[in-house]
């Protein structure tokens, strides 16, 4: 096991005022944040700022990815009751920007889309200064399932291609690599005014040939934000670190990035897919 380099080496503080407001919120309405269920190193500092990724359809996924905390096990039945919930969050947090992200459900016939689309339904509603972004799984590239999501109107589709294509066997072997590409370019299909997003892990055992490959397909299927951080292990029962990338080869890839033509480009061993996510719509207003 490679022993963690200095620049990943976190001090969390204990629990301030804001943070624990944040989970009396989410406990109170019985909702899930993906920031505790895939274990973020970030999650005390996003809660610290009163803010949360939002977790919907459940704690259990029907995919085994070797890489996510996310568990594996018996499915819930939807809560008709979550997307008021959720909604009611984010009004109580007086949120300008929210994330929604869920478990994978292959087992229902839209892969959750009616659900995340009364998610964005009900926030709309209730919340109306606040932008979406939902970051979804492949809902097995259901394309009516994509358009019923698009249409409800997120500022932000996101879906996360993770890792480089070679690796897509051993880090995501139920899911496919052209699939997922070809979810991101149908959202600009279906509504070319919704932002397209994803984000994958360094430190799988990739090269740089494969990783500058997977920015050149995720370009070409009209992704226009993307982040970039470091891969690390929940525990010792799933794929273990093949390397800990350097800040500066991370400052490296974002800079090829950004002359691919991405719009946002998150780079950096702490970031995460919904790290700081309101940052990007922040770039498009405020290019300079």
């Amino acid at each position: 096991m490679l022993d963690k380099p200095p620049w990943l080496r976190l001090r969390r503080s204990g629990n301030n005022a804001n943070q624990q407001t944040v989970e009396n919120i989410l406990n109170s309405l019985s909702l899930n944040t993906v920031c505790s269920a895939a274990n973020c190193p970030n999650y005390c500092e996003c809660f610290s700022k009163k803010t949360a990724t939002f977790m919907i359809m459940g704690n259990n996924c029907t995919r085994k990815c070797t890489f996510c905390n996310v568990t594996h096990g018996e499915l819930s039945p939807l809560n008709p009751q979550e997307p008021i919930n959720i909604a009611l969050a984010v009004k109580e947090l007086d949120l300008n920007y929210v994330v929604i992200t869920s478990v994978t459900r292959d087992d229902l016939p839209d892969g959750g889309a009616s659900h995340f689309t009364e998610t964005i339904r009900q926030i709309k509603k209730i919340s109306t200064k606040t932008s979406i972004e939902v970051l979804l799984p492949d809902m097995n590239n259901n394309y009516n399932s994509l358009k019923l999501i698009c249409n409800a109107g997120p500022a932000v589709i996101c879906h996360n291609m993770e890792t480089v294509r070679r690796l897509y066997a051993e880090v995501r072997p139920q899911a496919n690599y052209q699939r997922s590409l070809e979810v991101l370019a149908q959202v600009k299909q279906i509504s070319p005014l919704i932002h397209s997003k994803s984000g994958f892990m360094l430190g799988l055992g990739e090269t740089k040939d494969e990783v500058l490959e997977l920015l050149s397909d995720l370009r070409k299927a009209n992704v226009v934000f993307i982040t970039i951080g470091q891969y690390l292990a929940p525990s010792k029962h799933h794929l273990p670190v093949a390397e800990y990338v350097t800040p500066a080869q991370f400052t490296e890839y974002g800079e090829i990035a950004k002359k691919m033509g991405f719009t946002h480009v998150a780079s950096a061993p702490l970031v995460r897919s919904s790290y700081m996510a309101h940052q990007a719509i922040a770039t498009l207003h405020n290019p300079g």
